[in-house]
């Protein structure tokens, strides 16, 4: 069994505090404004975000973020504008990946494909749960995500920071011991 260094700990512990940070965020955020369903809803998204940008490094986190933004603003227009006008089922569903595959494609964002498709698949089917609230869902969830992404990013970079300064070295398996500043911490 791996023994687990100083700063696999601090990650650890510092992630699970951003997610409950995020979750009762947005849980207080929404809770007074929307019914208890999608305020749990929105602290479970949002913890998610914060889990989906908390990577080894910052430039990792950065790149997460916007992967995360970018599919997740994707995935919020194209089921806004169909569930408008349509309401959700099996072949909406799939209409509605498939178009957000298109545009991920002609974006150049390969790599985001799949975050796309399955943000898509969840607003749409928590819009068929609740038909009366579903246009709601997708601006619900883009700012669940913006939160999630926030915090997540903000706590990494703090943690990344403060073990720089405290001289630490952040190692990952594969890596050789080196300075905080040259691993990107």
């Amino acid at each position: 069994m791996k023994k687990l260094t100083a700063w696999e700990l601090i990650y650890t512990v510092v992630m699970a505090i951003a997610c409950a940070v995020s979750y009762l965020l947005t849980t207080e955020l929404l809770g007074g404004f929307i019914d208890r369903s999608d305020t749990l809803l929105g602290g479970m998204w949002a913890a998610v975000a914060t889990l989906f940008v908390f990577r080894e490094t910052r430039e990792g986190s950065l790149s997460a973020g916007k992967s995360r933004l970018a599919a997740t603003f994707v995935s919020f227009v194209l089921c806004f504008i169909y569930i408008a006008l349509l309401p959700v089922n099996a072949v909406g569903i799939g209409l509605v990946i498939g178009v957000g595959t298109i545009v991920m494609l002609v974006l150049g964002r390969h790599e985001d494909i799949v975050t796309t498709g399955i943000t898509t698949t969840v607003v749409l089917v928590v819009a068929a749960i609740d038909p009366r609230h579903a246009l709601a869902q997708p601006p619900l969830r883009l700012l669940d995500t913006v939160v999630g992404i926030g915090v997540g990013m903000l706590a990494k970079w703090a943690a990344s920071y403060a073990v720089a300064r405290a001289g630490f070295v952040p190692v990952s398996d594969s890596a050789s011991r080196s300075t905080a500043g040259q691993t990107g911490a």
